[in-house]
């Protein structure tokens, strides 16, 4: 069998699709990003017929490797750069290091430079943060320390607390929640509805730290640091239970491709290039081609809305109900850069530490919160940027001497208030470099080559609605048990993707909880 990765997930038909039709399958898995994926692979272990179909040429979704630049041994991951909230058992159950799954744990884990020209590292010992935060904010260093300690209880209590993982299965609902943190006032606000910003001032009084601090409140999401449910952002993205973020070796793409091969392994059968065009509870799907494929069960990769549509008449007047009322329009640009050396820092400009750190682009909570309302008035500025640099840990992904440069950036409408994103893409891709070039003037000379991805980007080119890499909103009413679930009500229809319990980035446990659920309902 040939590795996924070889092929950067252009794995192709395994067989015509008129063979693939005149099988009965025990399940059809539409969209072969990592959670299908996953689904698959569990349903293959448990001895069922699967086949996975991928309307694009290459499986992963918005988890996958692309060459998007004239020198194509630049691999780049257009929508995801790093990895943290794999489920272990997934890595574990799917045995994902045998198929090549390796990382780099980032450390320090965060690094921001401020305006004044100081800077703050967060590192993975919170003794060396502690003392990175004594040097510019001694008066500080016991409310930074208590805000860490926060989001540690509260991953501690959700994930292995007295209900164990509360991400396996169905999700527990408000009164489960409040009970399990019924001694815990801080914790309960977080994740009931407190803004980051609030969570943030009862922690620590210095401008920069706060600076520091909010982006993770607000990372994917179409709201400002000062909105309800952000403190809940950052919690959701504090409950790794693999030692942190990371880098995963030879880019992020290769989750997909590892769990696409132990799905094959197992015996799924994958096919990429086989758009569905329609859901048909009971029977399977239609492929746009006219051919159907037989299969009782059907589970959607797609999210909501494009499972909607793909079940036409059949959608549930439930299940539609909450489709209509979703949330799920992305304020992210993402920029995909090719490099010809590492920028150079003004706060630090001979320390190469700094790139092995997510880089933090943040002047202040006031700042990143104006830029969501002008979001929201369809006025792109993109300020509070994200960047994560591989090849200070894995040389791989980019030719000898090079480098890649991935950025998260917010806050752009999905529709501009004046022009459009193919009149102003670039121009847009201008205005997070200039961002960038507050902190490391030589940015803009640094880039050889660029990829601009908007909101309707992403939703074209992953076929994300919105563009929204999390399926939909991560705040606190779109969680738990008002995200979906597994089940849809309709009979025989899943969903495995991010809008699930427990939500979006790169999980993998979503899939797993499909697939259990499917389980369960064949016994």
């Amino acid at each position: 069998m040939t590795a996924t990765y070889d092929s950067l997930g252009g794995v192709g038909l395994p067989a015509p699709i008129s063979e693939l039709a005149a099988r009965s399958w025990d399940a059809v898995i539409v969209g072969g990003g990592h959670n299908g994926l996953t689904a698959a692979a569990y349903l293959a272990m448990a001895g069922k017929s699967v086949l996975v179909l991928e309307a694009r040429e290459r499986l992963g979704g918005a988890c996958t490797l692309e060459t998007p630049f004239a020198d194509e041994r630049f691999l780049v991951s257009p929508c995801a750069y790093l990895v943290g909230l794999l489920h272990p058992r997934v890595i574990e159950e799917l045995d994902l290091e045998r198929f090549g799954y390796r990382t780099f744990t980032a450390d320090p884990n965060q690094w921001t430079p401020f305006e004044d020209g100081t800077s703050l590292f967060q590192w993975q010992d919170s003794s060396r943060t502690a003392a990175a935060v004594k040097e510019i904010a001694p008066n500080d260093v016991d409310g930074f320390m208590a805000y860490e300690a926060l989001f540690e209880r509260i991953r501690d209590r959700l994930r292995s607390g007295p209900r164990g993982d509360v991400w396996l299965g169905d999700s527990p609902d408000h009164a489960a929640l409040e009970e399990l943190f019924v001694d815990d006032v801080q914790a309960a606000e977080v994740i009931f509805g407190a803004s980051i910003a609030d969570v943030i001032d009862n922690h620590v009084k210095d401008e920069r730290l706060k600076a520091a601090l909010h982006g993770q409140g607000v990372i994917g999401t179409f709201a400002g640091p000062h909105d309800p449910g952000t403190a809940w952002v950052h919690a959701h993205h504090s409950l790794s239970m693999i030692g942190g973020w990371g880098f995963v070796e030879g880019g992020m793409g290769r989750v997909s491709f590892c769990i696409a091969d132990s799905a094959r392994e197992s015996g799924a059968v994958i096919a990429a290039g086989a758009p569905v065009a329609e859901i048909i509870p009971g029977q399977g799907v239609r492929l746009v081609g006219g051919e159907l494929i037989n299969a009782k069960t059907v589970i959607s990769n797609a999210d909501p809305v494009q499972t909607s549509s793909l079940l036409m008449s059949a959608s549930g007047t439930a299940f539609q109900s909450k489709v209509d009322s979703w949330a799920i329009t992305s304020p992210v640009v993402k920029l995909n850069c090719a490099l010809s050396q590492l920028p150079t820092f003004t706060a630090s400009p001979n320390d190469p530490t700094i790139f092995k750190a997510q880089v933090e682009i943040a002047r202040s909570i006031d700042l990143t919160q104006s830029a969501c309302d002008a979001a929201r008035a369809g006025i792109a500025q993109p300020e509070w940027c994200e960047l994560y640099f591989q090849t200070p840990y894995d040389s791989s992904v980019a030719p000898p001497g090079l480098h890649t440069m991935s950025v998260f950036a917010q806050y752009v409408p999905y529709e501009l208030a004046q022009g459009t994103w193919d009149t102003r893409r670039e121009e847009i891709g201008d205005g997070v470099l200039d961002a960038i070039a507050r902190f490391a003037p030589n940015i803009h000379e640094c880039v050889i080559e660029r990829q601009v991805l908007g909101p309707p980007d992403v939703e074209e080119k992953v076929g994300l609605t919105g563009g929204h890499i999390f399926q939909g909103e991560i705040l606190p009413e779109q969680m738990w048990d008002q995200r979906f679930s597994a089940r849809t009500g309709i009979d025989g229809v899943y969903l495995c993707g991010a809008a699930t319990h427990p939500g979006g980035s790169v999980m993998g446990v979503n899939g797993r909880n499909a697939a259990m659920a499917v389980l369960a309902d064949l016994k």
